[in-house]
């Protein structure tokens, strides 16, 4: 039997492979002193910063962090130093050269001697533009919805068919119910409507996704007295 020249336990071999997972991963990773300079960093990081490396090396990561990130990240990095934490995961933005913000997932964690004293740091750095750039459109698009929604005269009512959570607006529970009155759910919804008009406010069709649309019209009884509603009902699919 031919015995290897290395094992995972050498010190060259665990070097190698550091440097290699290092140098190949496909997020940013940095190394970083005690002063929060960039001692090393891999090509990803660098990419990241819209720099190349020897000018990222020897900064402190506050030259190229958001002006409104910098403190709650000091906060973290000098509680670490303070032995008060191992680490910490923080999102914040970085500066590009020229302006562009990047948004990036940091996760920080202490790297210690043998006396358990922090002797440097490793950040993994993940950009997560596109997903905040998602988040905000949504939240865009949800609060468009709404103010289109309470625009509609007698305001609205939603329901999640996964959850079977149903609920009305607060204009429509003010209109039903009074200026005080809150929210109401399916029950007490469906007890305002007239008996003989079950049929023409079922919502089975829509919740069966037998039916993308349909307008029903059935009396409810309101502060006002009962009222004829006109309901245009929607059902919104998944991609």
């Amino acid at each position: 039997m031919v015995a290897e020249p290395y094992t995972a336990d050498d010190p060259e071999t665990r070097l190698a492979l550091f440097d290699f997972a290092f140098e190949n991963a496909p997020i940013g990773i940095a190394l970083v002193d005690l002063e929060g300079r960039i001692i090393r960093g891999n090509a990803a990081f660098a990419k990241l910063l819209s720099l190349p490396l020897e000018k990222v090396l020897g900064t402190h990561f506050r030259d190229f962090t958001h002006p409104e990130d910098i403190e709650a990240d000091l906060i973290l990095f000098k509680q670490v130093l303070q032995g008060r934490r191992d680490g910490y995961t923080i999102e914040k933005r970085y500066l590009r050269p020229f302006g562009e913000i990047v948004h990036v997932l940091i996760h920080v964690a202490a790297m210690r001697d043998a006396a358990g004293k922090v002797v440097r740091f490793i950040s993994q750095i993940e950009d997560i533009t596109r997903h905040k750039e998602h988040e905000r459109q949504l939240a865009e698009r949800a609060a468009q919805l709404e103010l289109a929604l309470e625009a509609v005269r007698g305001g609205f009512w939603q329901m999640d068919i996964l959850t079977g959570k149903f609920e009305t607006s607060d204009r429509l529970a003010q209109f039903i119910g009074g200026p005080t009155a809150a929210r109401l759910d399916l029950e007490r919804y469906v007890n305002r409507v007239n008996v003989n008009d079950g049929a023409q406010a079922d919502l089975t069709p829509l919740i069966a996704g037998k039916l993308d649309q349909n307008v029903a019209e059935y009396r409810l009884d309101t502060v006002h007295g009962e009222r004829w509603m006109r309901c245009d009902r929607r059902l919104l699919r998944d991609s």
